[in-house]
């Protein structure tokens, strides 16, 4: 007997189903994937690194394979957190590696309030807590991270800092639009590249967000948000 079309709508339904559980389930080994040492990079291949927050830790993956036998893409294996973290640890993330292209971003940790009797994850309280890195200090930060990597003679592609949903408990939402126009002057005054990814996150539907005041997205979020990464370096990759 041929199924008829409710047999078929509920098949539909359950492979949805199963798709969403695989994704949800391989979400955290991508987070592993993305900051895991790549053993063997081509020589043929132009490398690129992704500098960056646990937002980029999240996309890292995706964009690599985005761009898989067009470039090595890594990352570092932390969490490159705020700029004093970046400025802490520039050195060290960089190497000894000839970088092609660096694709980086601080900001979301910058922006945090933090209070240390807070018992959210990070200590995020934006009510009692004290502002991570005031937005005068990230741009001074910011410059010199970019003077910094200027010297690698790699092509430096700036990533604007993603949305911040209004119940989040450590981030005031549009302190990142702020810290956005700050790094937009940096960038400006040295002729860097903006990948704006603040544009397209804001208007992101709240089923993409790992729930409700989170900065994180599931993995269909990181997969739009890699999307946008993707065509941007294969764009200048293009003209190098």
């Amino acid at each position: 007997m041929w199924p008829n079309l409710s047999d078929f709508k509920r098949m539909r339904q359950t492979l949805t189903w199963l798709f969403s559980l695989l994704l949800v389930t391989l979400a955290p080994l991508a987070m592993a994937a993305a900051v895991a040492p790549v053993p063997v990079l081509d020589p043929a291949l132009p490398n690129v690194l992704i500098l960056g927050d646990s937002i980029s830790i999240g996309y890292t993956p995706l964009v690599r394979e985005g761009l898989r036998g067009r470039a090595n893409v890594l990352r570092p294996s932390a969490n490159c957190g705020d700029t004093r973290a970046g400025l802490a640890n520039l050195e060290k993330w960089l190497g000894a590696t000839r970088w092609d292209l660096i694709h980086f971003n601080w900001g979301l940790h910058d922006l945090c309030y933090r209070h240390p009797d807070s018992k959210v994850q990070g200590n995020r309280d934006k009510m009692k807590g004290t502002l991570s890195v005031a937005l005068a200090d990230y741009e001074l930060n910011l410059d010199a991270l970019v003077l910094r990597l200027k010297k690698t003679g790699a092509k430096l592609i700036w990533a604007s800092t993603t949305v911040v949903p209004a119940e989040e408990a450590g981030r005031i939402a549009g302190d990142e639009v702020k810290y956005n126009a700050a790094a937009a002057r940096v960038m400006k005054k040295h002729g860097i590249t903006i990948n704006d990814l603040h544009a397209p996150t804001r208007a992101f539907p709240s089923d993409l967000f790992s729930g409700p005041g989170n900065v994180h997205f599931k993995p269909e979020g990181y997969a739009r948000i890699a999307g946008f990464v993707v065509q941007v370096v294969a764009e200048d990759l293009k003209k190098q």
